[in-house]
C-alpha cells in the first residue's frame, strides 16, 4: 500500500503582530519561502509543551526559542548532575544540584527575553498528562522512557493535537510527525514497550543535537506552512554510516488509542 500525502494540518494558530525590534531580529529567517512576516507572526502566536529538556528537548527548545515561538511549556523533573553535561546544552556547571527546568528556562530567557516560558519541575505523568497537553498547540516528545511517551500520544490524539516525536540510541536517530486522525500514532508504531529500552542509554549530544533540529524544523513547518511534514513516515538516519532513510508508517486499524480518532475523520 503506498504512502498518503498529507495536505497542510491547520492549527489555528492566532498570529500575533511583531513589533519593530522583532522585525529586526528575524529579518534574514523571514526571508526563508513561504514563511515572510506572516509565517514569522505564527510562530509569535504558537505554543508548545516539550517533555523533556536534556539532550534532546534541550537543543529543540533552543532552536525555537531563537526562532521566535511565542510560548514554551517545559516539563522535566530533578535536579542537574554531572552526568547531564556532556549532552544537555541548556546546563552550566553553576547550576548542578538544582532544577533543571529552572537553568533551561534562565538560558532560554537570556537567548529570547520576549519568550513566554511555563518551567515545570515534573515529568509527564498520568495526573498532568491532559493539562498540559491542553495548554499547547503541539507537542514534541524528547522523553526517555515509553510510559512517558505513550500518555502524550494519547493525550494528543484524544485533544487532536500534533506530536512531533523525536528519539536517539548511539549514534542513531529517528523524528517523526503525528497528526491525529490522519497518521499512525505512536501506539501504532510501537504496540509494546520496546525491550530493553532502559532510562540510562549510550548517547552523544551531537547526535540528539541533530534528532533534535530536525524535530525543530518539523514544528516550524506545522506552525508556518512552509512545507510538508514527516507525516505518514519517520526519518531514520545513522550517524556511524552517515545514512538517512525515510520509512513508511501505517496506522493499526485495530489501535486503541486512535482508531476511533481515524473512524472519525
Amino acid at each position: 500500500m503506498m504512502r498518503k500525502d498529507f495536505p497542510m494540518f491547520d492549527m489555528h494558530i492566532t498570529p500575533v503582530p511583531l513589533n519593530d525590534a522583532e522585525k529586526d531580529i528575524y529579518d534574514w529567517q523571514m526571508d526563508v519561502r513561504g514563511l515572510g512576516e506572516s509565517g514569522q507572526e505564527k510562530l509569535r502566536g504558537a505554543s508548545a509543551l516539550i517533555s523533556r529538556v536534556g539532550g534532546l528537548g534541550g537543543p529543540l527548545a533552543l532552536e525555537l526559542a531563537a526562532a521566535g515561538i511565542g510560548k514554551l511549556i517545559l516539563a522535566h523533573a530533578g535536579n542537574l548532575k554531572p552526568g547531564d553535561l556532556n549532552r544537555q546544552i541548556l546546563m552550566t556547571h553553576d547550576w548542578l544540584g538544582k532544577p533543571r527546568v529552572e537553568c533551561a528556562a534562565r538560558r532560554l530567557r537570556e537567548l529570547n527575553p520576549r519568550l513566554e516560558i511555563e518551567a515545570v519541575n515534573a515529568n509527564i505523568h498520568e495526573d498532568n498528562a491532559a493539562a498540559l497537553v491542553s495548554k499547547a498547540d503541539l507537542v514534541f516528545d524528547c522523553a526517555p522512557l515509553f510510559a512517558e511517551r505513550y500518555l502524550m500520544n494519547r493525550e494528543c490524539v484524544r485533544q487532536g493535537k500534533p506530536l512531533v516525536d523525536c528519539a536517539m540510541f548511539e549514534l542513531q536517530g529517528q523524528v517523526t510527525t503525528i497528526l491525529p486522525g490522519k497518521t499512525a500514532c505512536l501506539a501504532c508504531i510501537y504496540p509494546e514497550d520496546p525491550p530493553g529500552w532502559k532510562r540510562k542509554f549510550p548517547v552523544l549530544g551531537a547526535v540528539s543535537a541533530l534528532a533534535a533540529c530536525v524535530g525543530t524544523l518539523e514544528g516550524i513547518k506545522l506552525i508556518t506552512g512552509i512545507g510538508p511534514a514527516l507525516a505518514g513516515k519517520m526519518l531514520y538516519f545513522d550517524t556511524r554510516t552517515m545514512t538517512f532513510r525515510t520509512l513508511p508508517l501505517q496506522p493499526r486499524p485495530d489501535c486503541p488509542v486512535c482508531k476511533t480518532a481515524h473512524a472519525k475523520a
